[in-house]
């Protein structure tokens, strides 16, 4: 039988990517990601072994040192990287959507002097938009940028930084009022910054704390912050794009290629729970058979397969929207909120059919059934996606009367 999950219509170039992916998956990251999960270690070792990959650089264009690869390959590639642990399909994440928002809305100056050593990953990146009170209501951002001379003076605490640590590029999006008279819509008056720092907590560069690592219930491994400025001078060299007031349709574009990787890590981990269980259910004997052979079980393992393929397809669908330069909103909510629904389902049947030893710390699928939950919220709630669905519908199906 086929391995699940496939993709039709791949180049040469696109199968041969995701295979050395997956290999490297398999060898490096498997063995070792439940170990390093417990310890909450950070897995320097597979990181090193997917920048000499080019992973860091696949979607940035050749001029500036990448591979050029669509949104599609990258998407497949977190799809197997998520598999093995998807702490690490985090860390490739977010320094993926600050190197697309700069190849998008970069100045030419900063394309050529940020994406060639994002491409070669001597720089990490990291993005900003959450604060300690905001939730999904980004118009409620209250850290600032006040202009002072040729820098900007931001002050503010954000908060769920993936990579806050490791990385030394953080793209933060903050209110710059200047400029924008009183009443301007709140999304009208955001800007995202540039801010370069050293990798590492505490002060990382003047007005700058990154205070230490936020201890999660999953999502181990990869370092999670919060970010706290306090008079972080900021050069206006390095506000996106060269003008103030676009940062949230900078970050929004951003979200939206970020959602179809989360699509294709619920696709992921949905993935090895599936795998998980179809091995476990062959090996298990309960009333003198394995209890792949119990009708039950048969019914569980058919619905998990097909949860699989259909997040797969519909992220596979997202992707390739995008990748046509069309507006892929509605599927790119679509894929994320099905794949993430159906990633937890999954790994719970996964749980299910592995039973008590489900919760035992020497299987894996206990690790995964506190993993999947993060895609709950990331990149966008479900009430999120579907408030984005709706709207979008309503959109295509206006009614003449």
């Amino acid at each position: 039988m086929a391995r699940l999950a496939q993709t039709s219509g791949l180049t040469d170039v696109q199968q041969e990517i995701v295979s050395t992916v997956r290999d490297f998956v398999d060898k490096e990251i498997i063995p070792v990601a439940t170990e390093l999960e417990h310890r909450d270690e950070y897995p320097q070792q597979i990181v090193d072994g997917l920048k000499e990959l080019g992973l860091f650089g696949l979607m940035i264009p050749e001029e500036y040192g990448g591979l050029g690869e669509s949104l599609l390959t990258y998407a497949l590639c977190v799809e197997e990287i998520a598999r093995g642990w998807m702490s690490v399909s985090g860390i490739i994440n977010t320094h993926f959507i600050v190197a697309y928002m700069l190849k998008q809305h970069g100045t030419q100056e900063q394309k050529e002097y940020f994406l060639p050593k994002m491409a070669a990953g001597e720089i990490r990146g990291a993005f900003s938009m959450s604060e300690p009170g905001l939730g999904s209501d980004v118009s409620a951002i209250t850290s600032k940028a006040v202009k002072d001379g040729d820098e900007y003076v931001l002050t503010g605490q954000k908060m769920w930084l993936t990579n806050g640590g490791t990385s030394s590029l953080v793209a933060v999006l903050v209110r710059t009022d200047e400029g924008h008279p009183e009443g301007t819509a709140p999304h009208k008056s955001m800007t995202t910054f540039l801010v370069e720092k050293e990798p590492g907590f505490g002060e990382v560069r003047p007005g700058l704390t990154i205070p230490g690592k936020i201890d999660k219930m999953g999502y181990k491994g990869v370092d999670t912050t919060e970010m706290i400025m306090d008079g972080l001078r900021v050069p206006a060299d390095r506000v996106l794009g060269g003008v103030t007031g676009r940062g949230f349709y900078h970050m929004m574009d951003g979200v939206e290629v970020g959602r179809v990787n989360v699509a294709a890590r619920g696709c992921g981990v949905a993935q090895r729970a599936f795998e998980l269980a179809i091995a476990y259910a062959q090996q298990r004997q309960t009333f003198g058979k394995p209890i792949a052979q119990h009708q039950a079980v048969q019914f569980k393992l058919a619905e998990m397969a097909t949860k699989v393929e259909a997040a797969h397809a519909m992220m596979v669908n997202a992707a390739r929207k995008k990748d046509s330069g069309q507006r892929n909103d509605l599927e790119a909510g679509m894929a994320k909120y099905l794949a993430a629904e159906y990633c937890k389902e999954v790994v719970e049947d996964s749980f299910r059919i592995h039973g008590g030893y489900g919760f035992s710390k020497e299987y894996e699928i206990e690790r995964l059934y506190r993993e999947a939950p993060m895609l709950l919220i990331g990149e966008g709630t479900a009430e999120i996606q579907k408030m984005i669905i709706g709207r979008r519908l309503l959109e295509e199906y206006r009614f003449q009367g």
